[in-house]
């Protein structure tokens, strides 16, 4: 078999002095991999905390500064079920990306044993992972914060605490959508209330004190907009990450294409799941992928 050569940024070794399996501790028993996941990591947690507190201010100020007070009986009704529809998805799709196992590849695989399953012949190649002590399969990068190597690993995200990769890409891309849509609902909703206080007295638009509704309104507004720009961008670069079938990191260090070319539709329902319905907006809905391709851990 020919050796296809490795780009030079790979953080991996194929030569057979590196491997040295003897030095692997055994990834943990079956019995073990079902605890929940979660990446201890104290920045992302109070990154993931401030994600939460952001989004309840925000439905404190629609909900107690500006519907509540209305006197439009059904204005109040449907923009604050949409409101508080859309922050649900939003936070549930966060729950998701953040406790969801990425895609992280068993530690310490690179035992002796595992090398020997593979069968390996004559100028075969395996990588292993130097910081990890796993066989990477094709695809997978390291991660720092993780300290796992991950299956397509796209990019460390300290707002959801976690990576994106291939188990939790869908419930990223979601939760993107979802805070780009709130923020976009926010300050239309923003506009209308201004311009309502403009035109009625200011002490009967809202029930706080004018100087305060102005003040609430203005951090929302604030925050609105830096989300809304944040997440839309971050929603576009994924869709168009799993439209070429390319991951954040594959083409921040332009690594050669080793794997087959699909459909952009395909590469989509390798993501959001087969076949296509509602369940692809539904942050509840575990993605059914179908029969995956194996993965190489040889070339």
């Amino acid at each position: 078999m020919m050796i296809t050569p490795v780009h030079h940024f790979r953080d991996i070794e194929r030569k057979p002095e590196y491997l040295q399996p003897e030095k692997c501790v055994p990834p943990p028993s079956h019995a073990s991999l079902g605890t929940m996941w979660f990446i201890r990591d104290g920045c992302g947690i109070a990154c993931a905390v401030v994600t939460w507190m952001l989004v309840f201010y925000a439905d404190f100020v629609v909900l107690l500064v500006m519907l509540v007070p209305s006197r439009d009986y059904v204005y109040s009704v449907i923009n604050g079920t949409l409101f508080n529809t859309l922050a649900f998805l939003a936070l549930a799709s966060h729950f998701r990306a953040m406790l969801t196992d990425p895609g992280a590849v068993p530690k310490g695989n690179a035992t002796k044993e595992f090398i020997e399953s593979l069968q390996l012949k004559p100028g075969q190649v395996v990588y292993k992972c130097p910081k990890c002590c796993s066989i990477k399969p094709d695809r997978a990068h390291h991660c720092s914060v993780c300290k796992r190597c991950i299956r397509k690993m796209d990019h460390h995200c300290p707002w959801v605490n976690n990576c994106v990769g291939e188990n939790n890409q869908k419930y990223f891309v979601l939760f993107t959508m979802y805070i780009a849509l709130i923020s976009l609902h926010a300050l239309i909703m923003v506009g209308f209330h201004f311009l309502y206080c403009f035109e009625e007295d200011w002490t009967k638009c809202s029930s706080f004190s004018p100087p305060t509704t102005v003040i609430l309104l203005i951090l929302l507004c604030f925050e609105a907009l830096l989300f809304l720009i944040f997440t839309s961008v971050m929603f576009g670069t994924q869709v168009h990450s799993i439209c070429t079938d390319e991951t954040g990191i594959e083409q921040l260090k332009k690594e050669e294409r080793r794997w087959a070319k699909k459909t952009k539709w395909m590469n989509m329902k390798a993501v959001f799941g087969h076949p296509f319905s509602i369940a692809w907006l539904s942050p509840f809905a575990t993605p059914d992928q179908g029969k995956a391709d194996p993965y190489q851990y040889v070339v």
